[in-house]
């Protein structure tokens, strides 16, 4: 990764030159070949490991867990997602969504 010298945003690959990724300042600078092959470029990553707990969250597809009980129906299988919500030290945070009627509820460890 590289960063602007002038506001230390990052640095976006656009052709042979490097770009500021901060639209107010925008700064630009040669591309060092040699640096730049060392750069991993993660303009093609997915968002399929990319947690969500939105509202509008999509959970399907995600695992399933089937030791838990739904609040609202009582039904005992829920998709859910773990996001790292406090500190490193402290244990993550699982996000619900109910398989049967969609209520969306959360766990601390």
């Amino acid at each position: 990764m590289q960063f602007c010298d002038e506001c230390g945003s990052m640095m976006k690959s656009m052709g042979s030159k490097m770009r500021c990724s901060n639209d107010d300042c925008q700064h630009t600078v040669a591309k060092d070949e040699e640096k730049a092959a060392q750069f991993v470029s993660t303009e093609a990553q997915s968002d399929d490991d990319v947690i969500e707990s939105s509202e509008d969250a999509n959970f399907e597809g995600k695992p399933t867990a089937d030791d838990v009980t739904c609040e609202e129906c009582g039904h005992g299988k829920a998709w859910y997602t773990i996001k790292q919500t406090g500190a490193a030290d402290e244990p993550p945070t699982r996000f619900f969504k109910c398989r049967e009627c969609g209520y969306r509820w959360r766990e601390y460890n």
